[in-house]
């Protein structure tokens, strides 16, 4: 008989949870979004890695990924999702306004599982890492789910969720993804900022679409495009106190300071 993972795990654990100075609660957890019995557990971890991994000649160390269910089986109620990044990493896709990247930045004390000092200090730059280019991700990932949840010419791209369809008519909690991206770009455009949990009136609103209470698609679909098409109206009046571009001097500086002193260099 051969054995079989129980588990996936993929980087380098020792490493990335030796050097972890941040790690907090994401997914619908944080969002204020889950429903008990149906979501599976989500956290997200950033590490500094070692000076010889940076500098040296050994091989950098990306991230580090641990999930309950083995390789290729979908996460379920009950099942934990880590997955930690290098803080370089980190710093790379949050600059590019990677929506779920920023959501250890806006964590509510309640999420932190792990904070230490660079974690705090990593906390505190948010307001250099969010600029527009972060609402344009938000809106890319909103068309991408809408795309996929209407199968607009992405054959094999449909929502993996057969049981949802069967019962609601629509994959309700892809809907409810897709109607909280749009509320939170529209949040991060006016306000330079976002809110977690959610607000509650979204939220409830995502939460409806969520548990199969708006009966039609097209109801959700028309929410989401009015609200897109509130951010873009913003976009493209200028109505953002939003940068173009993130700080990236600040970012840069704070980094290349934030790995001397994990390793206490002078």
């Amino acid at each position: 008989m051969i054995a079989t993972a129980r588990h996936t795990e993929h980087g380098n654990r020792d490493i990335a949870l030796g050097g972890e100075i941040l790690r907090t609660v994401v997914g619908s957890g944080v969002h204020g979004i889950a429903i008990e019995g149906t979501d599976d557990h989500d956290e997200m971890g950033v590490f500094v890695e070692p000076a010889e991994r940076v500098v040296g000649m050994r091989t950098p160390v990306e991230h580090y990924v641990f999930r309950t269910q083995p390789e290729g089986a979908r996460s379920g109620p009950g099942d934990t999702d880590l997955v930690v990044y290098s803080l370089r990493k980190y710093l790379r896709l949050a600059m590019k306004g990677n929506p779920t990247m920023l959501l250890p930045l806006y964590a509510p004390a309640e999420a932190l599982v792990l904070v230490r000092s660079l974690g705090e200090e990593l906390r505190a730059l948010a307001p250099a890492l969010l600029s527009r280019r972060a609402v344009h991700r938000f809106l890319g990932y909103l068309d991408s789910q809408c795309g996929r949840l209407l199968d607009r010419g992405q054959p094999g791209r449909m929502p993996n969720r057969p049981e949802l369809v069967a019962r609601y008519g629509y994959d309700v909690k892809y809907a409810s993804h897709a109607l909280r991206l749009a509320y939170q770009g529209l949040e991060v455009a006016r306000d330079a900022r976002l809110t977690l949990p959610m607000p509650e009136r979204e939220r409830n609103r995502v939460l409806r679409v969520k548990r199969g209470e708006v009966a039609a698609l097209e109801d959700v679909v028309r929410e989401i495009d009015a609200v897109r098409s509130a951010v873009v109206e913003m976009l493209d009046a200028g109505r953002t106190p939003l940068a173009a571009e993130p700080d990236v001097d600040r970012i840069a500086a704070w980094a290349a300071e934030a790995h001397r002193r994990h390793w206490s260099w002078n």
